[in-house]
């Protein structure tokens, strides 16, 4: 059976660009990309980070039976929704899966698939690098919404607390100090099948 390697971690922390290396370095894992109804930013592709839909919709699959898990944030800016849509594209009897989410929708996706067919890997940076990173990302946005990077950056403290990782049983952090090598690691656990052990 395949499995789904589950990227996650703090706001700012690379996430999203290791899993655009990711995907171009391991083209053979297949990738659920997940629903969302926040606004799209500058340098996203509708389908490609995310399904970019409105709330009706969402409540349309919602009510299709076809929502294994979702979450909404009250933001500066409003409702945003994040979900991951069982739309057909799992197949975890062919292929691999990259995702890339939260801890609360990681433990969803766990609960939903078969015991060992989620493998958590958690990046780590540290929170001023982070703080720095979301500022500089957030400058370049036609119209900066530094209000909701602060939100965000609190949020995630609480989030991806010590107590709520031991609770999901994510015991192994990958620190995102050096890019390269952290997108290696990484690449070198999608490739044995399972998350390092230290």
């Amino acid at each position: 059976m395949g499995k789904i390697y589950y990227l996650m971690g703090k706001s700012a922390c690379g996430k999203d660009t290791l899993y655009k290396r990711i995907r171009q370095d391991l083209p053979q894992l297949a990738v659920a990309v997940p629903y969302t109804t926040r606004p799209i930013r500058e340098g996203e592709t509708d389908g490609v980070e995310y399904h970019f839909t409105t709330e009706q919709d969402l409540d349309r699959i919602r009510r299709d039976g076809r929502v294994i898990e979702a979450r909404t944030y009250q933001t500066v800016a409003g409702p945003w929704t994040y979900a991951t849509v069982d739309d057909g594209s799992f197949d975890l009897e062919k292929r691999d899966f990259l995702m890339i989410g939260t801890l609360e929708s990681y433990c969803s996706i766990r609960d939903y698939f078969p015991e060992g067919a989620v493998v958590p890997l958690l990046i780590e940076v540290e929170d001023g690098i982070r703080l720095e990173r979301a500022i500089r990302r957030e400058r370049e946005q036609e119209k900066p919404q530094y209000a909701e990077l602060c939100r965000r950056f609190l949020a995630d403290e609480q989030d991806f607390s010590e107590e709520n990782l031991r609770n999901a049983g994510v015991a192994t952090a990958y620190p995102n100090l050096d890019f390269d090598a952290c997108a290696e690691r990484l690449e070198d656990v999608i490739r044995n099948g399972s998350a390092d052990s230290e």
